[in-house]
């Protein structure tokens, strides 16, 4: 604390003005920097407003982008599971196909094998009347 020299009417008043002048100078300066503060405060408290806006949009944006992400793998699943059972009703048609197809050969087969029998039992029984008028000639003769 300060202390004043006393003259004929009191404290010194040059030393009290010059104290007074101090105290106002050192009081602005504190307001000074107690208004750029309260200004700093300020633009921090909207910068930070800034980043809590920014971080919502981020946190919106990434939730879209995981439901979209989970909205693919569930079209790309389905879309294999398609493909798959697609395949499988090939795989299926080609199958029954070809044993239609195998089906169908076995019974030319037999067919075929029944005409033979046929062929060879009228051919031999040709060959017999054959052979029965060839001794008959020959009896003949």
């Amino acid at each position: 604390m300060r202390k004043f020299s006393t003259s004929f009417n009191g404290y010194n008043k040059n030393e009290v003005n010059s104290f007074v002048a101090e105290v106002t100078q050192e009081y602005e300066s504190m307001l000074n920097k107690l208004k750029k503060q309260d200004s700093d405060l300020e633009e921090l408290k909207k910068e930070i407003e800034r980043y809590k806006a920014l971080e919502s949009t981020l946190n919106r944006a990434l939730m879209i982008a995981e439901d979209t992400s989970s909205q693919i793998k569930k079209m790309a699943k389905d879309e294999a599971n398609g493909v798959i059972d697609e395949a499988r009703r090939n795989a299926s048609r080609i199958v029954n196909d070809a044993l239609l197809k195998a089906q169908k050969i076995e019974n030319d087969a037999q067919d075929l094998r029944r005409r033979v029998r046929i062929f060879k039992h009228r051919f031999k029984n040709v060959v017999e009347e054959e052979l029965e008028y060839i001794n008959k000639i020959d009896e003949d003769y």
